[in-house]
């Protein structure tokens, strides 16, 4: 379910003026107006209503500037039908010639804004510029500020981005801070409109800062919630469910209690993209009382459409049904123009479940027409159209629809040009792939399938690996699937995990099969099971583990008469696969045994980077870049004591002509970053790692501190920045492939940085390591390639060397973190 995003704005609609001779209410009305400024909503309402019994009856002027100030306190708690009424009347004639008449002007155009009531609001912004214009220029910002709210809401973006670029030319000429702050969120409000996602997190970053430094609070809370609605249009739900929770917390905080209600709603659809069904339907619930006791009906039908896709998740139809019917009661009668594209959108969906599908195409067709629809509602739109076509035998036009769909995300994710923002892309829209590949397996086109879903692996790996530009969708792989595993000698091993049932292809030198699996659903959880039992640092050979024998048969029995004993397998995993180790799967005949003592197994990125991984020849000489001793930098990160016997018997497998070592105080991120890595063959990092499950390239590396400087992090958005050509980088440490899978390119931490920076293959750990016995499994790797083995290869040898033995270390939680993974 797509988030609006739309009261967010009206929040940042609000602002001070001038100060007139100092008097008692003078006084009252500056401290009133400074409470305002600061977001104190709550406070102020109370000071205003005391101040206007006080001194109202004084003199007109009194009492209209007290009545305008409790209008906007009105307007910031979401009441604005209260506002018209404290502002209904006329000013008296010797008024006029103060800004009150403008002021008066402006906040009912405000109040109208908010009702949805766009005509009156435009006839009353408009005399209110007038006004200004004519007599007090310095309010003019305020009242361009407004207008470019009106005209966002009516869906004209391009309109607001000029009234809001002239509003903060405006502001600064006169000197109104609070206007500059308005209009900077404004600007990044109408960039998340627009699509324009990357343009957007930047500004709301501008705007949060600034409202921060003059202590707006309010504006705070509109800039953060915001920035949670355009991370959710990017698919970062993670970061998007923090900055609504600490948006809601400061609407509510400031008294700006529809606003957090609004923001409840945008933390209720980001844990329904993340499968927290309970969590999200119990807030759901709970914001919806509050909005129909409050009478907000934009939160009241955002909650409604949310509980509707809630029930749809949880296959309880009947109920969807009723709660997007009193939505659409309410979106027809024209009490909430804001919310009618997703409302409609949700009854295009239901229709669809119902097999009404005239009703549901003429609801799909009524938001793309709509040239406000956004990319998100309009590939959610294009899916639904192709899933009626298909479900009433119209197959040629339902690939068209589904093509269209993925074009839409596509074209969305190519205006994105940061890298972290662009990562999590793909988690709104993968989906419509996983639709698109339900059909294609469905009509007996498996080939196609495995082409539709390659197209949605490693986009943004393999944009950091071609310097040109984006990648462009290509029709068809560049090299065959089977003669990809032709030249590996490999099978491989094609994963995609899907919400009504998944699929596996085995790719071979001579043929390519394919197998459904069971749904995500089913194998997600017993995923997590053992990879918890893992942790606990158990045997699970030993005790007969279930999940482990239940995942050997799941995910590779389909496949076991195309996969040649003691061959190399190449996976390529999807979902919570990519934190699962195959290796530790527990193979039950001819005795249960661990797979990884039947094959020799690797982990790709995407087909169309192993065809170019598999292009490149060995490097012809050996060399060695060694990081690690480091010193240490605080108690978090303690001295490794076995770090300078690891880094000796690394370093003994290579010519000491033909090795560099930073080590001990000169282990820095400025040493490493300075020095040409791209010249070596293999680099090893012997130290701490730390992974960002939030922030996937804040992942570091932990080296020694910088002189003169706190820095001791080498993150992986630094690693990106240096070019490798590196046959090999081992990053033994902690955590070094992540914690956080992006949908469609697999974990992303310290591994992916390396890969992503040119490396040809990574070792990197799916979680802590041991400090004892690390050691030894090094040495055992580089006395494999030293010996002329593979990557690959060596890496096995090592490991079945601590599973054979007779000391603890044969565990998997010892030897079985260490993953291989080839990239590029």
């Amino acid at each position: 379910m797509r988030f609006a995003g739309r009261l967010g704005i009206f929040a940042a609609c609000l602002a001070v003026w001038g100060c007139a001779p100092r008097s008692s209410p003078q006084a009252a009305y500056d401290q009133i107006a400074k409470q305002i400024a600061h977001g104190d909503y709550n406070t102020a309402l109370s000071q205003v209503n005391l101040a206007s019994a006080k001194f109202a009856a004084d003199s007109p002027q009194w009492d209209w500037s007290f009545r305008i100030q409790k209008a906007r306190i009105l307007i910031a708690r979401s009441e604005a039908k209260e506002a018209l009424d404290v502002l209904n009347g006329p000013l008296p004639a010797s008024l006029n010639s103060t800004e009150l008449p403008t002021l008066k002007k402006l906040f009912e155009g405000n109040a109208q804004i908010y009702l949805q009531q766009f005509d009156k609001s435009q006839a009353e912004l408009s005399e209110a510029e007038h006004l200004a214009a004519s007599s007090h220029p310095r309010l003019l910002s305020q009242v361009l500020n407004a207008q470019a709210t009106l005209s966002a809401s009516r869906g004209n973006y391009a309109e607001a981005e000029r009234e809001y670029t002239q509003a903060l030319k405006l502001a600064d000429e006169y000197g109104r801070e609070d206007q500059k702050v308005v209009a900077q969120v404004g600007l990044a409000w109408v960039a998340t409109l627009q699509g324009h996602f990357d343009q957007a997190a930047e500004r709301g970053q501008t705007a949060l800062q600034l409202a921060r430094s003059f202590g707006m609070q309010n504006h705070v809370a509109t800039t953060l919630g915001n920035l949670g609605w355009n991370y959710s249009e990017l698919g970062d739900f993670y970061t998007a469910l923090e900055f609504f929770k600490q948006s809601a917390q400061e609407s509510a905080r400031s008294g700006m209690s529809g606003r957090s209600a609004y923001w409840f709603t945008g933390m209720a659809n980001a844990y329904i993209v993340l499968h927290q069904y309970a969590l999200a339907e119990d807030l759901a619930r709970s914001t919806l009382q509050r909005a129909r006791e409050s009478k907000n009906a934009e939160v009241t039908v955002t909650c409604l459409n949310t509980l509707a896709d809630i029930m749809l998740h949880t296959h309880r139809d009947a109920e969807a049904k009723k709660f997007n019917q009193e939505a659409l009661e309410i979106v027809e009668a024209g009490q909430n123009k804001f919310s009618a594209l997703d409302t409609w959108a949700m009854a295009g969906r239901i229709y669809t479940t119902r097999n009404d599908f005239a009703s549901a195409e003429q609801m799909y067709e009524r938001v793309l027409s709509d040239p406000s629809a956004g990319p998100v509602l309009r590939w959610v739109c294009y899916a639904g159209l192709a899933r009626t076509k298909d479900d009433q035998g119209k197959y040629t036009e339902a690939d068209r629809l589904f093509l269209q769909a993925i074009s839409t995300i596509e074209e969305a994710r190519q205006s994105v040009d940061h890298d972290e923002l662009r990562l999590s892309f793909l988690t709104s829209g993968i989906a419509i792939y996983g639709q698109y590949i339900d059909f294609l397996m469905r009509r007996g086109r498996p080939r196609d399938a495995l082409n539709e879903a390659e197209l949605s692996r490693a986009r943004t790996l393999g944009e950091g690996l071609n310097s040109s530009s984006k990648l462009t969708r290509t029709p068809s792989l560049r090299v065959p699937p089977q003669q990809l595993a032709q030249r590996f000698k490999a099978t491989l091993l094609f994963y995609w995990l899907g919400e009504r049932q998944s699929y596996l292809w085995v790719i071979t030198p001579k043929q390519t099969a394919y197998f459904t699996l069971p749904a995500a659903a089913q194998i997600e959880p017993i995923v997590k099971s053992y990879d918890e039992a893992l942790l606990k640092i158990s045997d699970p050979l030993a005790s007969a583990n279930p999940d482990g024998q239940k995942l050997y048969s799941m995910l590779i029995e389909p496949a076991k008469k195309l996969i040649p004993a003691n061959s190399h397998v190449i996976l390529l995993p999807d979902g919570s696969l990519y934190g699962l180790n195959f290796e530790t799967l527990i193979v039950a005949d001819p005795k249960p045994h661990y797979w990884i003592e039947d094959e020799t197994l690797s982990t790709g990125s995407s087909l169309t980077l192993l065809a170019s991984s598999g292009a490149r020849a060995a490097p012809k000489e050996k060399t060695l870049f060694l990081v690690g001793d480091t010193i240490s930098p605080n108690d978090n990160f303690p001295k490794l004591v076995q770090a300078a016997d690891e880094m000796k018997d690394v370093e003994r497998h290579f010519a000491e002509s033909r090795t560099k070592v930073l080590s001990g105080i000169g282990a820095t991120p400025a040493a490493y970053l300075s020095s040409d890595s791209r010249q070596y063959s293999y680099l090893h990092f012997v130290t701490h790692g730390t992974a960002s499950r939030s922030r996937p390239l804040e992942s570091a590396v932990i080296l020694s501190k910088d002189k003169d400087e706190e820095s001791y992090k080498l993150y992986a958005r630094d690693i990106v920045t240096r070019h490798l050509s590196a046959e090999l980088v081992t990053i033994s440490a902690c955590n070094g492939a992540g914690t956080r899978a992006f949908s469609g390119e697999g974990l992303v931490g310290l591994s992916w940085a390396f890969l992503r920076a040119g490396a040809h293959n990574v070792i990197g750990a799916l979680w802590e390591v041991s400090d004892t016995s690390t050691p030894q499994l090094m040495d055992g790797l580089y006395d494999g390639l030293s010996h002329g083995q593979d990557p690959a290869t060596a890496l096995r040898a090592a490991k079945l060397s601590l599973l054979h033995s007779d000391s603890v270390f044969r565990k998997p939680y010892y030897w079985a973190p260490f993953q291989l993974y080839s990239g590029s």
